[in-house]
């Protein structure tokens, strides 16, 4: 593209690079970015709603989702745009900076699970129940994948994991592992759906994204002065 004529050569192709809001903007490829990263963000309600209807277990986060809205008079859909928000104020003094895509999987994943639910029944064989805790952890990558490849921002919550590694000087993995076990515990607390599903998702979410990753890791480069 002629647009990337003032970018740097130097960036490496297909890597994640670090780029501020603006630069992520300015960075190329928009055609292409902006629909990948609606369409994962997208399918990752759907992969939330999938698992819920699957009843056997959901991700850590929903855990605590689900738990709340025994409490209060929301759908999950609307817990996961909320606590999205909460998070983000974390991010202030942490001194993360939001883009477009944070904003975005903090509102559009939320409507997409409630949507998904909205017309997805849960069946009673255990069989298909199974098919959609399964399918829903592997979508999940996949639209990990897609919106993480789009290189427009964070989520919420993988910035709140990246900003206390940055602050604390302790690697991903435990700030991820000590976070997950921290809404989990809340999410019981408060009556939140707990299982096999959960487990499924934090053994294979992660070695899931790391291979589909380079498959969709969009080829930006990041502007001059960045």
């Amino acid at each position: 593209m002629s647009s990337r004529t003032s970018l740097d050569p130097a960036a490496p192709r297909g890597v994640l690079v670090d780029l501020g809001p603006i630069a992520q903007l300015r960075a190329g490829r928009l055609a292409r970015r902006l629909p990948q990263l609606y369409v994962g963000l997208f399918l990752y309600g759907v992969s939330l709603a999938m698992m819920v209807r699957g009843a056997l277990g959901l991700a850590p986060w929903d855990v605590l989702h689900s738990g709340f809205i025994r409490h209060v008079p929301m759908t999950l859909g609307q817990a996961v745009v909320l606590f999205s928000f909460v998070v983000l104020l974390l991010w202030i003094p942490l001194r993360e900076m939001p883009g477009l895509g944070t904003i975005s999987n903090a509102v559009v994943v939320g409507l997409s699970a409630d949507a998904t639910l909205a017309v997805l029944e849960r069946p009673d064989a255990l069989a298909l129940r199974l098919g959609l805790m399964v399918g829903g952890v592997v979508l999940c990558g996949l639209a990990s994948a897609l919106y993480i490849g789009a290189q427009l921002g964070r989520g919420p919550r993988d910035g709140l994991m990246t900003g206390l590694a940055r602050r604390t000087g302790l690697s991903l993995r435990l700030v991820r592992t000590g976070l997950e076990v921290a809404v989990v515990v809340i999410g019981l607390v408060l009556g939140g759906v707990l299982g096999v599903g959960t487990v499924v998702y934090a053994l294979a979410i992660g070695p899931l994204t790391q291979l589909m990753l380079p498959w969709f890791t969009v080829d930006v480069m990041a502007p001059d002065g960045r």
